[in-house]
């Protein structure tokens, strides 16, 4: 890792040593729209899941009941979080240690490519963001899917709702990426894919799927 990465990777460490504990407890109550991700999936028979910044293994456990047949990895930056996920998973799904920006999975996970790829509420963790998103589409197989969801610009919600909120997220490291739409839509022309985004609940949350090309663009 890079002395950015590894100065990241302690961050996340220092802050969810703890918090991991009771992070899947506390969460549930404003990570919205990570259960319509995992149903909005449609994953074939087989298909190979990554999920990016993975933290707890909460996602990749509910992937692992609703889909069953699938192939689950994950990775994370945080040793931390990947201890928690470890213990939850198991053999259920193959994890690593990695930073988002730059991974190879052929190394990793003996796979070069993905059929789903999830980011759930890292990529306003994410110093490098349009980086880690960049990287995970170039992991996409053809006419694979990148999913991504995070806090909106809250733009239907009181100001001061907002206010606080930002306040709170900072605390935590967290910044919402109020250009992520248009950073995936750049990301997919530049390949010929496309993009579907939508929000929800008010702003509150911003909902992405990329659909990498089946042929690339000569």
């Amino acid at each position: 890792m890079t002395e950015q990465s590894l100065s990241h990777a302690e961050l996340m460490d220092e802050t969810y040593r703890y918090q991991r504990l009771i992070y899947d407890v506390t969460r549930r109550f404003f990570l919205l729209g990570r259960d319509h991700l995992i149903n909005t999936l449609n994953p074939g028979k087989d298909a190979r899941i990554l999920e990016v910044a993975c933290g707890t293994g909460r996602n990749l456990a509910m992937i692992s009941k609703r889909y069953p047949d699938c192939a689950l990895y994950g990775l994370d930056i945080s040793d931390e979080m990947l201890r928690t996920a470890r213990d939850k998973l198991g053999l259920r799904a193959t994890l690593v240690k990695a930073d988002a920006c730059k991974f190879e999975a052929e190394q990793m996970f003996g796979t070069v490519q993905f059929d789903r790829i999830i980011l759930s509420y890292s990529v306003s963790m994410i110093p490098d963001w349009q980086a880690a998103l960049e990287t995970a589409v170039r992991h996409l197989s053809p006419g694979g899917q990148l999913h991504v969801v995070d806090f909106g610009d809250q733009s239907g919600l009181p100001l001061w709702f907002r206010s606080i909120l930002l306040r709170w997220l900072a605390k935590f490291h967290v910044a919402p990426r109020v250009d992520l739409t248009a950073v995936l839509a750049e990301i997919a022309t530049k390949q010929g894919g496309k993009v579907v985004c939508h929000g929800r609940l008010r702003g509150y949350v911003q909902h992405g799927v990329l659909t990498k090309a089946i042929k690339q663009r000569l």
